[in-house]
């Protein structure tokens, strides 16, 4: 049986309204318990704002608003992010306008840390999780046994290639150490689609690729206004589908081609459905490129310098890498060549809609 993408391309004018027409070509009222609880799990890649970079405030508040809109109680929606070891998610929910929308729709939002966490037993046979985490692997107590729905953008990212919905589940099921999974992300991404098939009656995935990241994601991007929003039920046939918008054959990305030959999702095209939007042709033309950070965190990992592994990263000499990745990003890309792109980014149609939600003039 295909999997359902459902794809719109959209407008700053029309975007909120459009999320609700996406969630319904992808038959969420079918896929999902409105009675049940539901996580939120939204998407913070970085602290600061960034275009392609974090859910976007107009995607956040589409889902929020058709969730309600269409009678999802409110007290059952719990949307939740987690830390990292260069990421707060309070002031991440600040600065990338999630917490108005939240409480203008009177949603609480909770920070993953926390929360209570436990120790999972998993049933499947993970490939790399129980060997880099052999004292069992930790998840928040929340999660078991709720459905939830991804909030994903369309990008690059130099760990996996392209990331999305089932990347998404790396910030959600694992803590601020997962960082210790970068070395096998692929078999890691497998590995988070067997654990979410135990944990979750119902996975949805809402992608944003009004704006999508181009070049050195998650983070160092070039924002490119490419007007599609996606949504699914199959975390594979989402990423794939993106990937594919994205100028990348899903079956050369390792994390696609495994969760397709295991059985875990649909990444060949041929086994997808794409309703709404004609894509066909489409092509962004995107390549994966490596930050200095990345980069230095592969030399490490898998390259000439990891006999230095250990001791660099997994020692209690390992707090220079989030310094590191701090001064990086925040204290120097961030404030020169990342300030620069903003302000090209605001004079855009969707950089003066987030000057509007930075207003309180919300779309919806």
């Amino acid at each position: 049986m295909k999997s359902k993408v459902a794809i719109i391309k959209t407008t700053p004018e029309t975007v909120v309204a459009d999320y609700h027409r996406l969630c319904e070509l992808a038959g969420y009222k079918y896929g999902l318990d409105f009675s049940a609880d539901c996580i939120l799990k939204l998407n913070l890649s970085w602290t600061k704002y960034f275009p392609a970079c974090s859910s976007q405030p107009w995607q956040v508040e589409g889902l929020v608003k058709s969730l309600l809109d269409d009678g999802f109680p409110k007290e059952k929606l719990i949307p939740v992010e987690n830390k990292t070891v260069v990421t707060n998610p309070i002031k991440g929910a600040e600065n990338n306008l999630w917490m108005p929308i939240l409480e203008k729709y009177g949603l609480p939002f909770l920070p993953l840390p926390d929360q209570e966490w436990i120790t999972y037993k998993f049933k499947s046979k993970l490939l790399k999780l129980n060997d880099i985490f052999p004292e069992g692997i930790e998840i928040p107590k929340l999660y078991v046994g709720k459905q939830i729905i991804h909030l994903p953008t369309v990008k690059t990212h130099g760990h996996s290639i392209t990331t999305g919905a089932i990347k998404n589940s790396f910030g959600g099921l694992l803590k601020e150490v997962r960082h210790y999974a970068h070395k096998y992300i692929h078999e890691v991404m497998v590995d988070l689609m067997l654990m979410q098939k135990e944990l979750h009656p119902s996975v949805f995935a809402v992608m944003d690729g009004t704006v999508a990241g181009d070049g050195a994601g998650p983070r160092t991007m070039i924002p490119r206004e490419t007007d599609y929003i996606l949504a699914s039920f199959d975390s594979v046939a989402i990423d794939s589908t993106a990937a594919r918008l994205m100028g990348y054959d899903p079956m050369d990305i390792p994390y696609l081609n495994m969760c397709d030959d295991m059985g875990l999702g649909h990444a060949r095209k041929e086994n997808i459905e794409i309703v709404g939007e004609d894509v066909e042709g489409v092509n962004f033309h995107f390549q994966t490129k490596k930050s200095l950070v990345i980069w230095g965190d592969q030399l490490l990992r898998k390259g000439p310098l990891q006999f230095l592994e250990k001791v660099a990263l997994h020692s209690p000499l390992v707090v220079w890498a989030p310094f590191a990745s701090n001064v990086y990003h925040d204290m120097m890309w961030y404030p020169t060549i990342g300030k620069s792109i903003i302000r090209k980014f605001a004079k855009t149609k969707w950089g003066k809609l987030f000057d509007d939600y930075k207003s309180g003039k919300f779309a919806g």
